[in-house]
């Protein structure tokens, strides 16, 4: 299992009450990794990326189908060698590919960006 993998997995199990499609799609790049739907009825995508250094990799597609959905898209990116866990949301795709996980992220930690996915509606 890659390092993706493991971060949707943790995540997904700290997010109990979100139901979660993975999607594995080589059809169309740049879609997301995972649908989800929490308790309030929203639904959102969600990107998973591990980072080694600063640098998030983020393809071309990737950025410009979060400019295209800007809205309840969001990338959450760990960083490998801190364990730290920062939310971003699609709008700043491009400022994310730029400035890496210097960026000021919408919620920083597992238990914070837990609860922000899982409030998202209420």
């Amino acid at each position: 299992m890659g390092p993706e993998a493991k971060l949707y997995k943790k995540f997904k199990k700290a997010t109990p009450t979100i139901s979660y499609s993975r999607i594995e799609n080589l059809a169309l790049p740049g879609v997301p990794d995972a649908l989800g739907y929490t308790k309030y009825n929203q639904f959102f995508t969600i990107e998973f990326k591990v980072a080694k250094a600063n640098k998030v990799k983020l393809s071309a597609h990737q950025i410009a189908w979060h400019m295209r959905h800007p809205y309840n898209s969001f990338i959450l990116a760990e960083h490998l060698g801190s364990g730290a866990l920062k939310l971003y949301e699609g709008s700043v795709v491009r400022e994310l590919a730029a400035c890496g996980l210097e960026l000021e992220p919408l919620c920083l930690g597992l238990e914070a960006c837990s609860l922000k996915l899982t409030q998202l509606g209420a």
